[in-house]
């Protein structure tokens, strides 16, 4: 006999489902689900596999690799002491080369030195100062009357209109220029007034006019002056080998030339082959077969009289002979001339 089941009673609910349907899905609190992420976690970082270690072979690696690095390095240190010990040689050598080079040099000066200042004392001629600047520039030694006393002093044997300390010379006016004042010409004007003017424009000594006038052409002392004499009065422009330059022919143009030419030389000193305050090689003769010989120029006037005339006296011109083929007289008459007009050159 069947059972009777109460209504309401099932366990099934009040759906009245038989046992055997799928019951519905509970729904999972947060507690739970929260739980089973922890569990995840837990379970993660228990299946994750430990770091490792180094290995003592890399260790190993690695210090032999910064063992080789500062072996290296101190190699690199030893090279650079040697290389900078090395130059260190180098450069005391080359500094005491120098020095021994300098100190040869100051001793070969000293003998030359001197080599000239016997020179002077035995034939009263200096090849390195021939002249002081102090004497040579003084452009107010003498005033336009005491040049024409000394004209008819040293010219009183010639006689005529031709002779310097009576003749007039024809002058031009001259622009002021970086050598020289210019020059206020204009007619016909005496020699003394000439060498005046042209000392003071151009800040020469009348003295080194006046010597040079006679070392030149002797028209100081001349009893018999010439118009070829007075067109190359000082010389100027007149090479050994060549004709004179007409372009500063006559007696004006010659020694204003030659006074404005010894201040270009000194203003231009590059341009030429002497210079002061060094050895300079010098010729004896326009002939190169007579060689040359050292000079220690000790002054710019001196140097201005070697580029104006480049030679100097050898043995035989400075002993008072004849000289010969070789001998030169320029700068030597310079020198004595002065002596024997002005007195002392320094």
């Amino acid at each position: 006999m069947a059972r009777r089941t109460r209504a309401g009673s099932g366990r099934s609910g009040s759906a009245g489902r038989s046992s055997g349907a799928p019951r519905p899905t509970r729904q999972r609190t947060a507690r739970q689900q929260s739980g089973e992420k922890y569990s995840a976690r837990t379970r993660t970082s228990r299946q994750r596999p430990a770091r490792r270690r180094p290995s003592s072979r890399r260790s190993s690696s690695r210090s032999s690799s910064y063992a080789r690095s500062r072996g290296g390095t101190r190699t690199a240190d030893q090279n650079l002491s040697k290389s900078r010990a090395i130059l260190l040689v180098c450069l005391i050598t080359v500094l005491a080369v120098a020095f021994a080079g300098l100190m040869a040099h100051e001793h070969d000066l000293a003998q030359l030195k001197q080599s000239q200042t016997s020179e002077a004392e035995k034939y009263d001629f200096n090849p390195g100062r021939i002249v002081s600047d102090a004497k040579f520039f003084d452009s107010s030694a003498m005033t336009a009357t005491q040049v024409q006393a000394f004209l008819n002093e040293k010219g009183a044997a010639c006689t005529g209109d031709m002779c310097l300390r009576s003749a007039a010379f024809a002058t031009r006016s001259i622009a002021k220029d970086a050598e020289c004042n210019g020059y206020e010409g204009g007619g016909r004007q005496s020699a003394a007034r000439i060498i005046d003017q042209t000392a003071r424009s151009c800040r020469i000594s009348q003295r080194t006019l006046l010597v040079m006038l006679e070392k030149e052409q002797g028209l100081i002392r001349t009893t018999q002056p010439t118009t070829r004499k007075y067109a190359a009065a000082m010389g100027l422009s007149c090479p050994d080998t060549a004709k004179c330059d007409t372009t500063y022919a006559g007696f004006f143009e010659q020694v204003y030339g030659a006074a404005r030419r010894l201040r270009y030389y000194q203003d231009h000193p590059d341009q030429y082959n002497y210079h002061s305050g060094r050895v300079n090689t010098i010729a004896y003769s326009p002939d190169s077969s007579c060689g040359t010989g050292r000079v220690y120029i000790e002054n710019t006037a001196t140097a201005l009289l070697y580029i104006y005339t480049p030679y100097q006296p050898n043995k035989a011109a400075l002993s008072g002979s004849f000289g010969d083929r070789c001998s030169s007289y320029g700068n030597l008459n310079f020198s004595r001339l002065w002596r024997q007009w002005f007195g002392s050159t320094d």
